[in-house]
């Protein structure tokens, strides 16, 4: 399995807001054409996590490739105002709020 996760800014109060445009995403064949097999949203303090799994390396060529589908523009469109970029002057595009991992452990 391969993971990411995105680092940004978001207000708390936005929280049920941004999980009800994921909701509403999730439901589509979306999660499926981008080979996501699981997200989870967390925040702390100011913070926005966007942890989101997929079953093989190619996640985000396959998000990449999505980027263009108008129901990843919406949802990309309808969350700006409830998520800012961390470092906007450095923010390009997703892949540039992307925590890098430096230690990963599992059971096997």
């Amino acid at each position: 399995m391969h993971s990411t996760l995105i680092v940004a800014r978001m207000d708390l109060d936005s929280a049920a807001e941004v999980g009800r445009r994921f909701t509403e995403f999730d439901r589509t064949d979306m999660p499926h054409l981008m080979g996501t097999r699981r997200r989870q949203l967390f925040s702390y303090r100011g913070l926005y996590f966007h942890l989101q799994d997929f079953d093989s390396e190619d996640g985000g060529e396959r998000i990449a490739e999505a980027r263009n589908d108008p129901r990843f523009i919406g949802i990309s469109e309808d969350l700006k105002p409830f998520i800012e970029a961390y470092d906007p002057a450095t923010w390009r595009s997703p892949a540039d709020a992307m925590a890098q991992r430096f230690y990963q452990w599992s059971a096997r």
